[in-house]
């Protein structure tokens, strides 16, 4: 009992034991140790770093992103010291700032010294990505990712090392901003002079489709980019780059121009081949028959491509026999084989002009054959316009009726335009055919005869005839002749009586009945001219031949008033 009593110790004596057996241990707050890993429990690593009490630090403190841990117990690792004895008597360590320090240090020296850092993207941010540079979290902007292209989807990027450099340090704020682009610039710099050195017109080059436009593409040849026209493609007529060309595909291009002080480039890719119209002379001779392949239809003509290596064309009105053909994509189709007449081969413009119509025979040659003039046949309408309609005759052969040509009643004749229908069956009567000039009249009143000639051989120029005063103006009246056939006449004031006191169109009332004569017809108005004044002087002319002349001495009223009496 004796010796366990002398052998306890009290609390200040055990605390001067454990600071007489750290006396030889020179250990400072704020600066990083090596420790040693005594246990992982629970998420929470403890670490013996040589003091009266172990430290413990979270386990995420060992993880790097996207990556996981792989400590264990026994391994020695760097910590550093935020706190040696607390107040809860503890030792507060942290792995975290002690990566974050070694690194700092590390790449201020890569900063100042502009020397390259690996790092790998963990996370897409607003404006870019977040990388981690060896435990430190830095900013790469989305302009810094690469000089060649923009990469539209940066998730391929994530989770793999990324050679950078360092753009701008901020310790205070713990900012750090990297660039990709800065190291793809310098190689792009020195593969640049590289190329300028060797390039000369006529050079041929390997280089890869950078961008298309409508214009042409863009090639980037390894530090400097160079235009392809797009009239340079091809030998043959393309819309669009992008029917040849793929972006990011390699190709082999030749230089056309060189611009040195502007390091602008002209390339070529047809130039890589020969000029196949050299040898088109060869191949292809006016009135030939070949087969084509249908490239591209626009309003008034179609392109072909011949034989993939040269330029055809057939213009509108060598599409079809029609006088008025439809839009071209209503005769034929995109990539349509067709067969066609070549009608010239133009040296200057380098295209091949070519016929669809004329691999049939001219349908007006034999139009006769099958109508003449007055024949009349039932048929449809296949266009309308303000002037007229178009109808179908015979095969690639329409004929117009003029609208004037609608009805001898030229108040319907636009109602009837109005009407008429796409389509509609109607029939026709002939009036001219013109060969020569690829044309055919046709009317439709003319199915009828005309109510005004057919009035006038019943009732000829100085026939009496009486009608109905219908409408009344200051210039005179006008009468209705026959109602079936709604045939009107006109009496101007002038010719309303032989008495020029008598000249009164207030003398006569509407449905009043007057007797008249024909006195003319009026061909563009159809207008029969009546005159009662002529009447009146036929009338006398009748008495006086009949009851005497005025040279026998009696007046006319003497005749006149004797004539009464009887």
């Amino acid at each position: 009992m004796d010796y366990q009593n002398n052998n306890k110790i009290s609390n200040s004596e055990y605390d001067e034991l454990i600071s007489n057996s750290l006396k030889g241990i020179k250990i400072k707050e704020k600066t990083i140790i090596d420790g040693k890993i005594i246990s992982i429990d629970n998420d929470i690593v403890t670490i013996d770093v040589g003091l009266k009490s172990e430290g413990r630090v979270p386990l995420n403190e060992f993880t790097r992103p996207g990556q996981d841990s792989e400590i264990k117990a026994g391994d020695i690792i760097e910590v550093f010291i935020e706190n040696v004895d607390n107040a809860n008597g503890e030792t507060v360590l942290s792995r975290e700032k002690a990566v974050k320090q070694k690194a700092w240090h590390e790449l201020q020296d890569s900063f100042a010294n502009n020397k390259i850092v690996t790092g790998i993207p963990f996370n897409r941010v607003k404006g870019g990505m977040s990388v981690d540079l060896s435990g430190v979290t830095a900013f790469l902007p989305g302009s810094q990712i690469d000089t060649r292209q923009i990469i539209k989807d940066t998730k391929e990027l994530l989770n793999k090392p990324l050679e950078l450099i360092i753009l701008k340090m901020d310790k205070y704020r713990g900012n750090i901003v990297v660039s990709r682009k800065a190291i793809t610039e310098n190689e792009l710099k020195e593969q640049r002079k590289e190329l300028l050195e060797s390039i000369e017109e006529g050079s041929v080059i390997e280089g890869k489709v950078k961008n298309l436009t409508d214009y042409g593409a863009f090639v980037d040849l390894g530090g400097l980019d160079g235009l392809v026209h797009v009239t340079d493609i091809s030998w043959t007529k393309i819309n669009n780059p992008a029917e040849v060309l793929k972006l990011n595909q390699k190709i082999n291009v030749k230089v056309l121009k060189f611009d040195e002080e502007l390091s602008r480039l002209s390339l070529g890719i047809k130039q890589l081949t020969e000029d196949p119209w050299d040898k088109v002379n060869d191949k292809f001779k006016v009135n030939e028959i070949i087969e084509t392949e249908v490239s591209t239809i626009s309003d008034n003509q179609i392109f072909l491509k011949i034989e993939n290596n040269f330029d055809g064309i057939i213009l509108l009105n060598e599409l079809t026999w029609l006088k008025k053909p439809p839009h071209p994509s209503k005769i034929i189709n995109l990539d349509d084989k067709i067969k066609v007449k070549i009608l010239e081969i133009d040296d200057e413009k380098k295209r091949i002009v070519c016929s669809l119509k004329q691999m049939k025979d001219n349908p007006w040659k034999k139009l006769k054959d099958n109508y003449n003039i007055n024949d009349s046949f039932e048929t449809e309408v296949v266009n309308i316009v303000d002037f007229g309609i178009f109808v179908k005759v015979q095969d690639e052969i329409d004929g117009m009726v003029h609208v004037s040509d609608l009805s001898w009643d030229e108040k319907e004749c636009l109602k009837m335009l109005s009407e008429f229908k796409k389509g509609e069956k109607l029939k026709v009567k002939i009036l001219d055919i013109n060969v020569e000039k690829e044309r055919i009249s046709l009317g439709i009143k003319h199915l009828s005869s005309d109510p005004i000639q057919d009035f006038i051989e019943k009732h000829p120029l100085k026939s009496k005839i009486s009608g109905k005063v219908t409408e009344i103006d200051e210039k005179g009246i006008k009468v209705e002749l026959d109602t079936s056939n709604k045939i009107f006449g006109y009496i101007k004031k002038i010719n309303l009586s032989k008495d020029k006191a008598e000249q009164k169109t207030d003398r006569f009332g509407v449905g009043e009945s007057v007797e008249t004569i024909i006195i003319s017809i009026e061909s563009k108005s159809r207008m029969i001219n009546l005159s009662i004044k002529e009447l009146e002087i036929q009338d006398e002319k009748e008495v006086l031949s009949k009851y005497g002349s005025s040279e026998s001495g009696a007046s006319l009223g003497d005749i006149l008033g004797s004539v009464l009496k009887k």
